[in-house]
């Protein structure tokens, strides 16, 4: 006999305009059975990440306010956004960006603070980077809210070197210069990077790639990303196509298929369109309704992104699949448990949120 369980539930009918109370229905009692013999795929936790970019005050003023500021905050780590964000329980975290991940040197944000040279923050509004947020405070925050992280390389304006001493510096436990640099900078056991980004948005502000060249950059930087020196195998992470761009998906996936372990796929929502995405606070009713809508294109199967409808793709030589993805943001995550086993992990922009107009999915697909 199936093993079920019954429950009553109260729904409130849902009304198409904001009528009176007193005009709105009764609610409904509806019968759900549920099933427990036969489970579905398992969800994966990972679609419920963030994402934490130098953009607005997300960073400085959000995470980070430094040990000598007067609000409360413990190693400068500002104490009520932690408490929220471990409430959250927060999978896995994507950091520097982003945009800004193709403009950052991982070398800016490591050693003692005051000594951290200061940059201009290109793409978020010309301020000044002053890099106190760097690699240590990124990695340790994510032990501190039992996070994953997701460490977003630079493609787009250093050489690959950069990037295998960035993983070097992360992961080895060795006694390499860099290994010892990071232990003089107080961190003596490696972090475990359960996800490295090779590049960010290569279509774009990651360096305005074509897709082919894109492909083979991805092919020359992956290659020096491995697990070398006793750590655990990382996922690495392509830059995948600008919302509904199916022919850079189709290269990355054909000359680059066999180098990834997941390809990444952007995708934004918002109110109205790009050029005129409305305001980033004090929006009506009718604008939120329309960001929603956006959303829910991708559940509906009214602009699938990935690839067009009825078609698969395959990476080179050796049938690898991507699925794709649906919905986003406020409906999003219930979009996405209806693809449980194909979507590895959702990166949401940005947390702590700050001001900033429009909402933004990094997401990795895994074969």
């Amino acid at each position: 006999m199936m093993n079920a369980k019954r429950y009553l539930l109260a729904i409130a009918a849902a009304t198409i305009a904001f009528a009176p109370a007193s005009a709105q229905r009764e609610p409904a009692r509806v019968s759900v059975t549920i099933d427990t013999e036969h489970p579905g795929a398992r969800i994966e936790p990972a679609i419920y990440g963030q994402f934490a970019e130098h953009l607005g005050r997300g960073i400085y003023e959000g995470i980070w306010v430094g040990q000598g500021s007067p609000i409360p905050n413990t190693d400068g780590y500002r104490n009520d956004v932690l408490a929220a964000l471990r409430r959250l329980r927060i999978p896995v975290i994507r950091w520097p960006g982003g945009c800004f991940a193709d403009e950052y040197d991982w070398r800016d944000g490591i050693g003692p603070r005051d000594r951290r040279p200061a940059r201009i923050n290109v793409h978020w509004g010309g301020v000044i980077e002053d890099n106190s947020f760097g690699t240590h405070e990124f990695m340790n925050y994510t032990e501190l809210l039992g996070a994953d992280a997701y460490v977003a390389g630079n493609m787009g304006s250093l050489p690959p070197r950069a990037m295998e001493q960035w993983f070097e510096y992360l992961t080895s436990n060795s006694r390499s210069s860099l290994a010892e640099e990071r232990r003089r900078n107080g961190r003596d056991r490696p972090w475990r990077v359960p996800y490295f980004g090779i590049g960010n948005e290569s279509w774009g502000c990651g360096g305005n790639m074509r897709p082919e060249y894109s492909a083979d950059l991805h092919r020359r930087y992956q290659t020096f990303i491995a697990a070398r020196w006793g750590t655990p195998p990382v996922i690495k992470v392509a830059t995948g196509a600008n919302v509904d761009d199916y022919n850079f998906t189709e290269v990355m996936m054909r000359e680059a298929g066999s180098h990834m372990n997941a390809l990444s796929v952007h995708y934004y929502t918002f109110p109205g369109n790009w050029e005129h995405k409305g305001p980033a606070t004090g929006f009506g009713e009718d604008q939120w309704a329309s960001a929603l809508n956006h959303a829910l294109r991708e559940a509906a199967g009214r602009q699938p992104f990935l690839y067009p409808p009825g078609r698969a793709l395959e990476g080179e030589d050796h049938g690898q699949r991507v699925a794709a993805p649906v919905g986003f943001r406020g409906r999003e995550c219930h979009g996405l448990q209806r693809l449980r086993g194909t979507v590895h992990a959702d990166h949401h922009a940005p947390v702590p949120r700050s001001p900033f107009r429009g909402y933004h999915s990094n997401r990795a697909f895994r074969g």
